[in-house]
């Protein structure tokens, strides 16, 4: 299995000089197995380029998993090139919508409105399916077998677990650990935290013995202090996790806007500095980076 970053920013791009050696587009991965599928995790801006590269290969076969539906994880999917040529198929699978009752479908219906964008969705020429997925169920794509998980954002968001060929990896999308909203001692603390920890338990049984971690850091612990609710993990709460669950491998995304390079370097050896590895190999991914096992 082999992955390449095409976008590792969060929330909003970040081109400049300042974001050269990580890169400024917002998330996107691409995920290719031994036996030539290819998924592609999130489609924020680094998608254009990926699909620049795709230009290549056409015709092509892509499912696209998207985490969720805030604007850095889908605004660069009306700029997937391949879309709009003939003889690709393009199947789009995402989280269905509780509050407004749409599947995943919506996410081209509202950004290609003429209000947002000159070209209409029925303009499109690609072969194009969208598949509103449940927590936990299962999608075989080529060799591969996707499965979501929810987890914690303050819109339905889920984490992508791939297994192929005997190797796995789990991408969490955007991620803040469960925490309990009572103090100890209050009257709802220990009911409430039995919650989380089946929670979080049920979460890690899906996770568990992956070989890569791509996990949301966006925060330092400090940062996340006063950033509780925002939805978001850091460094050390993605680090725990991966040790946990028995991941190999720890890429840490979702590098915050505000950070230059120097910034997110300086913050992830400090986290590194302060929870020791322990058999994780942790790294800062990067566009780019390409990584196979």
């Amino acid at each position: 299995m082999k992955i390449r970053f095409w976008g590792v920013r969060g929330s909003i791009p970040t081109p400049g000089p300042d974001t050269v050696r990580y890169g400024g587009n917002t998330s996107c991965i691409e995920v290719r197995t031994e036996g030539g599928a290819l998924i592609i995790l999130d489609a924020g801006t680094g998608i254009h380029p990926l699909a620049r590269q795709l230009l290549w290969e056409m015709p092509i076969s892509a499912g696209i998993f998207i985490t969720h539906t805030h604007w850095d994880h889908i605004q660069g999917l009306p700029f997937f090139l391949p879309l709009f040529v003939q003889a690709n198929h393009i199947s789009i699978h995402g989280p269905f919508d509780p509050i407004t009752s749409q599947g995943i479908d919506q996410v081209m219906n509202v950004q290609m409105q003429y209000s947002f964008f000159p070209v209409r969705e029925a303009e499109l020429c690609a072969r194009i399916d969208y598949h509103s997925l449940s927590p936990g169920q299962m999608v075989e794509f080529g060799d591969a077998r996707v499965t979501p998980v929810l987890l914690n954002h303050p819109v339905i968001n889920y984490g992508y677990r791939i297994d192929s060929g005997g190797k796995s990896l789990f991408f969490t999308g955007d991620h803040e650990p469960h925490t309990n909203i009572y103090k100890p001692g209050e009257d709802n603390f220990d009911s409430f935290q039995s919650l989380i920890d089946e929670k979080e338990a049920s979460i890690e049984a899906m996770l568990s013995g992956v070989d890569v971690l791509i996990a949301d850091c966006a925060y330092t612990e400090s940062e996340y202090a006063v950033k509780k609710g925002w939805g978001h993990g850091n460094f050390a709460s993605a680090l725990a996790l991966a040790q946990r669950i028995g991941a190999k491998t720890l890429f840490c995304t979702h590098h915050e806007p505000g950070r230059d390079d120097d910034a997110l370097e300086a913050a992830f050896a400090a986290a590194l500095s302060a929870a020791p590895q322990k058999g994780c190999d942790m790294q800062l991914a990067r566009e780019g980076l390409e990584y196979t096992w």
